[in-house]
C-alpha cells in the first residue's frame, strides 16, 4: 500500500501534436502537474526534507522555513505534514489566493511579504537567528538532485533515449540543472534550453535574478541556450495549450511551451520535451485565462 509520498514522480509524457507540420520533429511534454502536491516541486520538496532528516540536519521538532512563489511552498507544506514537521512559508504577497490557501490548508503557516528578494532576505534572516531551518532552494544541492534521481532519468527512458533538447523554465534552477546533469551524462549532445522572461514581463514561476539573487546552484555552463519570453506570448501558449491539447497548465508552462515550439521550427528533425511544471487550477483567480 503506497502512501502520498511515494506517487511522486513518474508522470506522464504526452505528445503535441498542433503545432508544427514536421513529421521528423516531435515535441513531448512531461506533466508535473500530476504529482499529488500539483507541481514539478513536489519532487525537490521530498529530496530536500527527507536527506536532511537522513544527515540529522533536522528532526521532528524542527521547525522550517522557506521563500517561495508558490508552488514549492506547495510541495513543502505537504510533505513537512507527513513528517510532522513545523513549517512557515513566505511569499510575495501578488501570489494568488489558491496558493496560499493550498498551503494553509496542508498546515502551513503562510507570511506575505512585498516581493521574492524580500521573502528571501526574511528567511535568511529568520534562519540565522536561529528561529527556524532554512530549507533555502535556491543553494540546496538537494534541489537539482532530485531531477538526477528522478526526472531526468524517466525523460530518457519514456523518450527511448530519443531526445535531443530539453526545454524548461528557469526559476530556482534546480529542474535545468539536476536533468541537465542527468541527460548530458547520457547523451553531451542533448541541447539544454532554459527560458526567462523578457524584461519587462512577469510570469509566475520564472525569473530574471537580479546577480545578487541569482540561485547558488545555477551554473550557466550546464544551459546551451537561455530563449527570452514574453508575458504575451507565454500567456497565449498556455491558453493554446489548453484549448488544443488539453493540457491544463500555468503561464512558466506557457514559456517553456513557446521556447519549444521556437525551436521546434528551426531544426530539421529531433525530439523536443518541455516541462509543463504546475496545473492551470493554480491561477483560476488571475487572469491567465480570463
Amino acid at each position: 500500500m503506497a502512501g502520498i509520498i511515494d506517487t511522486i514522480g513518474n508522470t506522464p509524457l504526452v505528445e503535441i501534436t498542433h503545432f508544427h507540420d514536421n513529421p521528423k520533429v516531435k515535441i513531448f511534454a512531461k506533466l508535473e502537474g500530476n504529482n499529488p502536491g500539483g507541481s514539478v516541486k513536489d519532487r525537490a520538496a521530498l529530496n530536500m526534507i527527507s536527506s536532511a532528516l537522513e544527515r540529522g540536519d533536522i528532526h521532528k521538532d524542527s521547525k522550517l522555513i522557506e521563500a517561495t512563489s508558490g508552488n514549492t511552498g506547495i510541495a513543502l507544506a505537504m510533505i513537512a505534514s507527513m513528517y510532522g514537521l513545523e513549517i512557515e512559508l513566505v511569499m510575495p504577497s501578488t501570489s494568488t489566493r489558491e496558493r496560499t490557501l493550498t498551503m494553509e490548508a496542508f498546515g502551513a503557516k503562510v507570511t506575505l511579504l512585498e516581493n521574492m528578494e524580500v521573502c528571501r532576505d526574511y528567511a535568511e534572516e529568520k534562519a540565522a537567528k536561529g528561529e527556524a531551518f532554512i530549507l533555502n532552494q535556491f543553494a540546496n544541492p538537494d534541489n537539482y538532485k532530485a531531477h538526477i534521481k528522478t526526472t531526468g532519468p524517466e525523460i530518457w527512458r519514456d523518450t527511448n533515449h530519443q531526445i535531443t533538447h530539453f526545454v524548461s523554465a528557469m526559476g530556482t534552477t534546480g529542474t535545468i540543472m539536476g536533468c541537465s546533469m542527468y541527460l548530458k551524462e547520457q547523451n553531451p549532445d542533448i541541447q539544454i534550453v532554459g527560458c526567462q522572461p523578457t524584461e519587462e514581463s512577469s510570469i509566475p514561476g520564472i525569473r530574471r535574478w537580479p546577480k545578487a539573487y541569482l540561485p547558488k546552484i545555477f551554473d550557466p555552463s550546464r544551459v546551451d541556450r537561455v530563449i527570452d519570453v514574453s508575458q504575451a506570448n507565454a500567456t497565449e501558449k498556455t491558453r493554446e495549450l489548453a484549448k488544443k491539447e488539453g493540457v491544463f497548465a500555468g503561464m512558466s508552462s506557457g514559456g517553456a511551451f513557446h521556447a519549444a515550439v521556437q525551436v521546434a521550427n528551426e531544426i530539421e528533425e529531433g525530439t523536443i520535451v518541455f516541462i509543463v511544471c504546475d496545473r492551470g487550477d493554480r491561477y483560476l483567480s488571475s487572469d491567465l485565462f480570463g
